[in-house]
């Protein structure tokens, strides 16, 4: 981040100083020495944190639900997600809810392949609640409901030296590193991430 008498500079944005207007394209056309001139000097950004999951950088919200001596609840973020995906379902099967109704009404059957995507809504919002109920932690809820859906695949191997050789501690055990695991070609290999919750059903 650029700052200039401790205020921030954004690229591509004309600012003012000493009552000179500089225009939009200044920070990206000029030099260092042109800035350090001016008295422009870079800090390191802020830490950034997701406010659904923490109150500010290492402070997590609260996951459990919490009652105290006078009986007030506050909610956790279980319970909140929770509902969110009751949400979610409702919403999935809003759109259909009228074959529902006409098939109650008019005495005729529901097509199976609706009655089966139905199903399948309900399935996966029961399983998806039930796997936020056991997220361990917050960082465990967060990568459950936003997680990446593939993750780099990792192997356990035996750290070596600069020379190749495998290093031991002093006990004479091999010392271990997980490294990625690559294919045959030297190639990353990614595997489906075990830590994100069930996948929603494809509408039909």
């Amino acid at each position: 981040m650029l700052k200039l008498d401790n205020k921030p500079l954004s690229y591509d944005r004309a600012f003012t100083h000493a009552g000179i207007q500089y225009p939009a394209n200044w920070l990206r056309l000029s030099s260092l020495e042109e800035r350090n001139a001016l008295g422009i000097t870079e800090v390191a950004n802020d830490p950034t944190y997701d406010q659904r999951f923490y109150w500010g950088v290492d402070n997590p919200k609260q996951l459990n639900d919490v009652t105290d001596e006078d009986g007030n609840t506050t909610t956790g973020l279980k319970t909140q997600w929770s509902a969110t995906q009751g949400e979610i379902a409702a919403s999935l099967l809003a759109p259909s809810d009228w074959r529902i109704i006409k098939a109650k009404e008019t005495g005729t059957n529901i097509p199976s392949a609706w009655k089966t995507y139905r199903a399948a809504v309900r399935t996966a919002c029961n399983t998806r609640q039930t796997e936020i109920g056991n997220a361990a932690d917050v960082a465990a809820l967060k990568e459950l409901l936003f997680g990446q859906p593939t993750v780099i695949k990792t192997k356990e191997q035996q750290k070596t030296n600069a020379d190749g050789n495998g290093v031991v501690d002093s006990d004479g055990k091999a010392v271990m590193e997980t490294v990625n695991d690559l294919d045959s070609d030297g190639n990353i290999q990614n595997i489906a991430n075990p830590a994100i919750a069930t996948a929603w059903p494809t509408p039909i």
